[in-house]
């Protein structure tokens, strides 16, 4: 389905089993939106070190950039939790609380 992010799970096993995330249209288009606006960002820091641009004027770039890319975690996050972490907990499924300390951690070491 064309509303659905799938993640591949391999386990050790070697079964596979996907995992979706159901976004709304409009989700997606505003997360497509932020990440275009972050390749081209990017783009634009490339071209700033190729110019030999000051220094500090690519860091204050590279610092835009990634709260640009924080803010698209930001919203994925809040959807994960509302939408995945309580369908799974309303399922029974408390290992989900595990996966999302470890996701939580994997943001903060940012």
């Amino acid at each position: 389905m064309e509303d659905m992010l799938e993640e591949v799970t391999h386990h050790s096993d070697g079964e596979t089993s996907c995992r979706k995330s159901h976004h709304p249209e409009h989700v997606k288009k505003n997360l497509t939106t932020r990440l275009n606006r972050v390749e081209g960002q990017i783009r634009g820091i490339k071209g700033m070190i190729e110019k030999d641009v000051y220094c500090d004027d690519i860091i204050t770039q590279l610092s835009a950039t990634q709260s640009a890319l924080n803010s698209v975690a930001k919203i994925l996050l809040e959807g994960h939790l509302k939408g995945c972490v309580v369908d799974r907990l309303s399922e029974g499924d408390d290992a989900v609380l595990d996966e999302l300390v470890v996701t939580i951690q994997k943001l903060m070491k940012k």
